[in-house]
């Protein structure tokens, strides 16, 4: 999930979701999002930003920071793939466990600003792609707003994920809304931001494959 860069994105997202277990991932790129010991703290994000997705498509990917106090997004590192990669979202006043960087398509990247500013998503072809291989800090799956687990709202933390959009959202009517049915399942259905999480296995520097699955 998101706040606002350019075109606004998450203010607490994800929180998401997409939304993505342990809280927060921890094998994918955890070097790099990590060692803030070695390189100055611009450097640090940036590999924490770039941790979120493949290398190959990281390495040209815009990078952009979370707003600061004047609310503007700043560009860390511009980019020639149409793909914008974030580090973790900054902290609230309720810590939140767990990193949550992201890398998002053009079409991730217009449903984020309608997300962030409650307005329609823009009209696209196909399906939209973004990658959150760190994990998220939670989200309720069927409340796109909520910022707290509550009794009924679903919440849940999800490890390493991808995140689908698609012009046509029935096409995710053949798969579950739950969060434990083992594979991937549908966030926020019946909503404009719905899309589709698919969790995914990691495979550690070991070579040993690693599932993370969501925590409800």
């Amino acid at each position: 999930m998101i706040r606002n860069a350019s075109f606004l994105l998450v203010a607490t997202l994800l929180v998401t979701g997409c939304p993505p277990g342990d809280g927060g991932g921890g094998d994918a790129g955890t070097d790099m999002s990590r060692d803030t010991t070695t390189v100055d703290p611009m450097q640090a994000k940036m590999n924490q930003a770039m941790a979120a997705g493949p290398a190959e498509l990281t390495a040209a990917a815009t990078i952009m920071d979370w707003p600061g106090a004047d609310g503007q997004m700043t560009e860390l590192r511009a980019g020639t793939n149409g793909w914008v990669c974030m580090p973790s979202t900054p902290q609230g006043e309720i810590a939140q466990e767990g990193e949550n960087p992201m890398c998002l398509d053009r079409a991730w990247q217009g449903w984020a600003d309608a997300w962030a500013n409650k307005k329609p998503v823009p009209r696209f072809e196909g399906v939209g792609l973004g990658y959150m291989l760190m994990g998220d800090r939670g989200a309720s799956n069927i409340d796109p707003y909520a910022t707290a687990a509550t009794a009924d709202n679903q919440w849940v933390q999800e490890g390493p994920h991808i995140m689908l959009i698609s012009s046509n959202p029935k096409a995710f009517d053949a798969y579950s809304t739950d969060p434990a049915n083992g594979g991937p399942y549908v966030m926020w259905k019946g909503t404009p931001y719905v899309h589709l999480m698919v969790p995914v296995r990691l495979v550690s520097a070991a070579g040993a494959p690693t599932v993370h699955r969501a925590r409800l």
